[in-house]
């Protein structure tokens, strides 16, 4: 069995991110979990295609047919909610993965494929007619996407050190 390491290896020895085990602290144990509620808490509407996700996607194909580009947000779409809902559930099962294997790879992944999920949720939130406020929710949608957004720049804030020693940059 592998040693635990808790801190990083010397700067003249070769580091394998892939197999660097770190204890994840506190924050990133609640972030992870806090981005996983909310993705996964959001499945079942997504893959049982709910009236609320029927709406959303609804109101995002049509804004993108205005562009052109019909189809891309309905059933079969390349970012319909099943395709986005496969992506969140990867997303969570990394960020899982990372807190019982102790991976920083896979809870560095795990972030970033969130943090590119939510980035594109935030901007159809603000930039389409879907809006801040969907369906008289009072933002509670945009508030968790915000949310995950943070959750996720603060894990790879807290992994910077091993993110910057894997690209071969000096912190």
């Amino acid at each position: 069995m592998e040693p635990m390491t808790k801190t990083m290896p010397e700067d003249n020895a070769p580091f394998c991110f892939h197999q660097y085990r770190a204890k994840p602290n506190w924050a990133q144990i609640v972030l992870s979990l806090y981005i996983t509620f909310v993705f996964c808490q959001s499945l079942f509407y997504k893959f049982s295609d709910a009236p609320e996700t029927q709406h959303i996607f609804g109101t995002l194909d049509g804004w993108a047919a205005g562009f052109g580009f019909p189809g891309l947000f309905i059933s079969g779409g390349i970012f319909s909610a099943k395709v986005i809902g496969s992506f969140e559930l990867i997303s969570s099962i990394l960020l899982i993965l990372s807190l019982i294997t102790q991976r920083a790879v896979l809870r560095v992944a795990g972030s970033l494929l969130s943090m590119g999920i939510i980035t594109g949720a935030i901007f159809f939130h603000l930039f389409t007619p879907l809006g801040i406020v969907v369906q008289d929710d009072g933002g509670l949608l945009f508030i968790m996407a915000c949310g995950v957004w943070l959750s996720a720049a603060c894990i790879l804030f807290l992994d910077r050190h091993y993110i910057f020693k894997t690209l071969g940059l000096r912190f």
